[in-house]
């Protein structure tokens, strides 16, 4: 594994020191603020298991650590208020997951997208009504992260292409290894249009220096750009006036997080678990004409949990959450401690587009980002590792029985305890493919709706050792959207 560059100060000299360990020591940052009327590419360094603090990612899940969830929260402030100087981005693009896998499981990069979410609640956006027209539908904190695949773009072995039909070419994310050298694509396509502003790009070191270095010799700045990896608190700029010139700007946010999972700054009120009436299914071998399918598996527990809040009202859907869905997030760890004990985390892959009814700047389509992020500080608390379902689109007619075949069906999941994290209609449609294998000669029981107002319900679908099924919805995570704040905790 590559190693950062670890610099260590004694009195005036600074020396290389082999094997040296201590954190390095860094200069006060005085940079200024970005000018808006310059169009400001940011380019947020991500850790990965190659370049990193030591302690931001967990060496066994390459995803971050509470460590690095930390300094992701604290990097938000820095970058909102010391770079921007408080103002509003324009785009957020971060690292396609499923193009850096890193572990011998091929778990995903999801710690570049969780590592720019805490700046995306940072920032406010407006969607106006269907067609672009009138005034906003609302204005809420929240912004998209461009993290999807491109139609007739090339993606990874075993990730779905993205649906032609539902084209996304403005949300657009950045792949690992800048196949065809799309990265360099998209950037040219923000400087064509010549819109002032601040476009923040997430990703790792690697995709970084190449998109940096790439895009100063086929523009012809002939800027000094960095060399090697310093350390996880620099954030890059290159500011382009309107003239043409280009600088270099650099920032040290000095950040020195700690190594504890973060506290949310006020509590998040626990409530009783009565947002839907009570249910409970079953279908056992033998009774009322059920019979086991071949293939079910065994001695699994699959609890089913909503993304965070993304509606402050109808309609309105940028692909991500909002803020009252950052508090959520944040705090799933302890609102489920000594309820569930999963052994792995699963959810849709966040590459991939959900269609919208409403516009902004006229794109209606963006990337579907919130149920993995829902979930990913789950993960981080409790060190588990976190599995994207790529290989099918979500939003495919055969969805719900792909999704119910995966889980539930040929053994890769016997004798586990899942958490997954989905979008809230699907459920019921996803249960009802289980069901109906139950029932193959026979009417299987009728899934209940999953109301549009509830995000707090946990529905466990447990298999027995003989493949018997059981779902209900006794549990819930505890926590009243009524009550989460409509503006993002502040750390």
């Amino acid at each position: 594994m590559k190693r950062m560059t670890i610099i260590c100060s004694l009195v005036l000299i600074v020396a290389l020191l082999a094997g040296c360990t201590v954190k390095p020591v860094a200069s006060p940052n005085t940079t200024a603020a970005l000018s808006a009327n310059n169009i400001n590419l940011i380019f947020v360094v991500s850790p990965d298991l190659a370049y990193q603090a030591p302690g931001d990612v967990n060496a066994d899940t390459a995803n971050l650590s509470n460590q690095g969830l930390q300094r992701s929260l604290l990097m938000a402030t820095y970058l909102k208020q010391q770079v921007l100087g408080t103002k509003n981005v324009n785009r957020i693009y971060a690292l396609e997951p499923m193009t850096h896998l890193q572990t011998a499981k091929n778990l995903p990069d999801m710690a570049a997208i969780g590592y720019i979410q805490q700046f995306a609640m940072l920032n406010q956006i407006p969607l106006t009504a269907l067609g672009g027209y009138g005034s906003p539908l609302t204005t809420a904190n929240s912004y998209p992260i461009n993290a999807s695949y491109v139609p007739g773009k090339p993606v990874p072995a075993g990730v779905a292409a993205p649906d032609p039909l539902t084209p996304c070419t403005t949300c657009q994310g950045l792949d690992f290894n800048d196949t065809g050298k799309i990265n360099e694509g998209f950037v040219g396509v923000i400087l064509k249009v010549n819109y002032p502003g601040f476009y923040v790009f997430s990703a790792p070191w690697e995709t970084i220096n190449a998109l940096m270095a790439n895009l100063n010799q086929q523009m012809g700045y002939k800027l000094d750009l960095p060399a090697a990896y310093i350390g996880p608190n620099m954030i890059y700029a290159i500011s382009i006036a309107p003239s043409g010139s280009a600088s270099l700007v650099t920032y040290n946010s000095n950040l020195d997080p700690p190594a504890t999972y973060p506290v949310l700054p006020a509590p998040v009120a626990n409530t009783a678990c009565n947002a839907q009436k009570p249910f409970s299914l079953t279908a056992s071998n033998g009774v009322d004409s059920a019979k086991i399918p071949g293939g079910a598996n065994t001695n699994e527990t699959v609890y089913m949990i909503r993304h965070a809040e993304a509606h402050p009202v109808s309609g309105w859907d940028d692909g991500n959450f909002v803020a009252a869905g950052q508090w959520r997030a944040l705090a799933l760890a302890n609102a489920l401690h000594g309820k569930i004990n999963p052994t792995e985390v699963w959810s849709i892959d966040p590459a991939q587009v959900a269609p919208n009814d409403y516009y902004i700047a006229g794109n209606i389509n963006f990337s579907y980002v919130r149920t993995s992020l829902t979930v990913e500080p789950y993960a981080i608390a409790n060190n588990l590792p976190f599995y994207l379902v790529s290989d099918f689109e979500l939003m495919a007619p055969d969805s719900p029985k792909l999704t119910s075949d995966r889980f539930f069906s040929g053994g890769a999941f016997s004798n586990k305890t899942i958490l997954l994290a989905w979008e809230h209609d699907h459920f019921p449609p996803i249960l009802s493919a289980l069901l109906a294998s139950y029932f193959p000669a026979g009417k299987p029981p009728t899934s209940p709706d999953w109301p549009d107002s509830d995000y707090d319900t946990i529905w466990a679908v447990t298999l027995d050792a003989q493949g018997n099924l059981t779902v209900n919805n006794t549990l819930c995570e505890g926590i009243d959207s009524a009550k989460l704040s409509v503006t993002a905790p502040q750390f």
